[in-house]
């Protein structure tokens, strides 16, 4: 079989990624979604369910490395043909799939996207968007060239309380903000040794393939298929990229900002293959028009995230929501829980009474009364990412939208990369001033 690169021309991913050669894509029918989607671990399988629980989708092809995962799900899509190789997938069936579902480890968002992209396939990928900040920027550059209907999976970013939150700062409620201090307790790092043994590769399990672009390493059992795989350098993106993303996402879309100027992370010195359990990441952003000349973004996060300070105080000495994101503006404070809580309004050190704004913000985004239940909600962003494909809709975390933020995610991992030292961010050329950190600004792709 005839092979060829996968990113022909791209600075990004060129001489990494090997395929066989891809079949014209042929557009679906304006009343049905044909779909593929790859990866169908815990969060792949409830993209599927999520997805085809849309009435105009066809599920017509599914792809894990683990056949154990496809047969949890098989059954219930009898007509969809399985793959283990993504690539052979696309290859195959390029005419007969009309969107591309990306659920896989962190370190395959990327590959698995832009193959699909280049081949004129909307893309619906899951958070955060990349391994990388040069793939973040790849995949925008490539959506926009193309004209791509994408869709990254953040599903609160369609939730009533966040476009409440929204709403609510952009309406100047507590005028202008000048700093946001956001948390996750979770500990998505892993401050141990690596492991010096090797088990035997579950027969079910392509090793080769779950590693795609990393580099060469040993299985190991429940180490790092298929859960744990977010603690480890070369394939997640340890709690800042996993819980970073849907808590920074309200205050970022609300304040409308872009990429930091600098960067700074304090945690335990780099290991070389595990992230830092506990980190306490903090941002400088230019100013908008919804804060002053600088915004001040401080992210905790691991066991006992976040550390105390004055702002992050509550009335009556309530207790912080496990998670969430509190604004710091002019007026006063609002906090904004993780997830399904109403914002509330702080001033003076006593809650205020804000049921008349919320209420007007309601009204003017047609939200109606709040659903808080997970699993009717979270579909709403799934089928707004159907519909944008069949032309009825638009999506609301475009891969425009999603790569910056991602960007801003990734910068604060890199930094883990330099304890305490400020790292100065160029938007303009994507590059530090710090040269010494550029290194980790994309990958050393495997070949597979």
């Amino acid at each position: 079989m005839q092979r060829r690169r996968f990113i022909q021309g791209s600075s990004l991913l060129a001489a990494t990624v090997l395929l066989p050669q891809c079949a014209t894509s042929k557009q679906g029918k304006a009343d049905r979604l044909r779909t593929a989607h790859i990866g169908l671990g815990f969060q792949g399988r409830s993209d599927l369910e999520a997805i085809a629980s849309h009435p105009s989708v066809e599920v017509v092809a599914l792809c894990d490395v683990d056949a154990r995962m496809i047969a949890e799900v098989q059954g219930t899509y009898p007509n969809a043909r399985a793959f283990e190789d993504y690539r052979v997938m696309l290859s195959e069936m390029g005419g007969e799939i009309d969107a591309v579902i990306v659920a896989t480890p962190d370190h395959s968002h990327a590959p698995a996207s832009l193959l699909a992209m280049q081949m004129d396939k909307p893309v619906y990928c899951q958070k955060p968007l990349t391994h990388h900040v040069s793939e973040a920027r790849e995949m925008d550059r490539v959506a926009r060239e193309r004209k791509l209907v994408t869709q990254m999976g953040i599903q609160v970013h369609s939730f009533y309380d966040y476009r409440m939150a929204t709403e609510l700062i952009r309406s100047g409620i507590i005028g202008k903000v000048d700093t946001v201090r956001a948390w996750s307790p979770k500990n998505w790092g892993y401050n141990g040794p690596q492991p010096t043994k090797s088990d035997p590769v579950p027969e079910a399990l392509n090793w080769d393939l779950w590693l795609g672009t990393a580099p060469e390493r040993a299985y190991v059992e429940d180490w790092y298929h298929p859960t744990n795989w977010r603690k480890f350098l070369d394939y997640g993106c340890g709690t800042l990229g996993d819980m970073g993303v849907h808590i920074f996402d309200t205050p970022y879309n609300a304040l409308e900002l872009d990429v930091p100027l600098t960067v700074m992370n304090e945690c335990r010195p780099p290991n070389g293959y595990g992230f830092p359990e506990n980190n306490i990441v903090t941002y400088e952003f230019p100013g908008t028009d919804y804060t002053g000349d600088r915004l001040k973004w401080v992210w905790y996060d691991g066991p006992g995230a976040p550390a105390g300070h004055p702002e992050l105080q509550l009335p009556n000495g309530d207790a912080l929501p496990e998670q969430g994101a509190v604004f710091v503006g002019e007026k006063g404070r609002l906090l904004l829980p993780h997830f399904m809580e109403e914002p509330r309004l702080i001033v003076d050190g006593a809650y205020q009474n804000i049921d008349a704004e919320i209420a007007d913000a309601a009204a003017s985004l047609k939200l109606g009364e709040p659903i808080r239940n997970y699993a009717s909600e979270s579909p709403k962003h799934y089928h707004q990412f159907v519909d944008a494909c069949l032309g009825k809709d638009e999506t609301s975390a475009p891969f425009s939208y999603a790569a910056r933020l991602t960007e801003v995610i990734l910068l604060g991992v890199v930094a883990g990369r330099f304890p305490g030292q400020t790292l100065h961010w160029n938007a303009e050329s994507a590059q530090f001033d710090e040269a010494e950190a550029n290194q980790y600004l994309a990958g050393d792709y495997r070949e597979f």
